[in-house]
């Protein structure tokens, strides 16, 4: 129903009647189609106005604050050259690393968003599919964790990636993936949170989205999605962010949506053909 429709159907519908309005003065005073719904008409009509004039003015405000690394002032107050606060959820603030150590991007800055933006590739990297590989996963430890704590981790994740788990997953008793499958790993970070900053020392909270399982016509261990939070405690060791332990909860997860499951063949594909992301904020 707009705004200027004149029907009455009630609180809950169906009176049925339309109500013809009069020019004023013609229906009298109080007769309820006259000078009172005017009055009531017009305080719509002020109020689309305001809100009009209010969404107008956040979006100019918003299209004047952005910034794109040629913010010039002129005249008047201001003219600081400092840019709009930026959206939370947008890559953001330090510039984004260009190395890699073991094809993991490393050379964070020191600062809570570069322990942000460590926090958030090693996640990616201590979720993928080459932790199920005993060398590459030795290969990964070595590159995102702090030295002293590389071994310990290499002694808790060879237990943990036990033949048992292998095939708890799909997989061959040795890591490797059964002829015909595409086995899928794979860690998304939603969001981070630094809980405690230091100087040397912080702790990030990263929010994490993850893929699961093995695409396959007869795959009884099909891709499945969860949603956990990974905390790391990450030491500021040999000019880089170091992870110096790692653990993970469930959640928080949403309710899932109405989506239809996609067919094995096309999880497979999508795998193959979307790749990861490297994360700087």
């Amino acid at each position: 129903m707009s705004l200027g429709d004149e029907r009455n159907d009630g609180p809950y519908g169906g009176s049925g009647e339309t109500r013809t309005r009069l020019p004023e003065g013609e229906g009298g005073g109080g007769d309820g189609y006259g000078g009172p719904r005017r009055s009531g008409r017009s305080s719509s009509r002020s109020l689309v106005t305001v809100v009009g004039v209010v969404v107008l003015l956040i979006a100019a405000i918003a299209f004047a604050n952005r910034g794109d690394g040629e913010g010039s002032s002129s005249g008047g107050g201001g003219g600081d050259g400092k840019k709009a606060g930026a959206d939370p959820t947008a890559p953001t603030g330090e510039r984004p690393v260009d190395g890699k150590t073991s094809g993991i991007p490393s050379g964070f800055a020191k600062s809570e968003q570069g322990a942000q933006s460590a926090a958030a590739n090693y996640a990616v990297a201590l979720g993928s599919a080459d932790m199920f590989n005993k060398p590459r996963r030795d290969s990964v430890l070595q590159a995102v964790m702090a030295p002293s704590s590389v071994n310990a981790f290499k002694t808790q994740l060879d237990k943990a990636y036990s033949p048992d788990f292998f095939k708890n997953v799909g997989l061959k008793q040795d890591g490797s993936t059964p002829n015909g499958y595409q086995f899928v790993s794979r860690t998304s970070p939603v969001g981070t949170k630094v809980t405690n900053y230091a100087g040397q020392k912080a702790t990030v909270e990263v929010w994490c989205s993850g893929l699961l399982g093995l695409a396959g016509e007869q795959s009884t261990k099909p891709v499945t999605n969860s949603w956990f939070t990974i905390t790391m405690k990450l030491t500021w060791v040999g000019g880089d962010w170091k992870a110096a332990t790692h653990s993970q909860k469930d959640g928080p997860a949403p309710v899932p949506g109405d989506d239809r499951a996609s067919g094995s063949d096309e999880i497979a594909k999508a795998v193959e053909g979307y790749g990861g992301f490297t994360y700087a904020r």
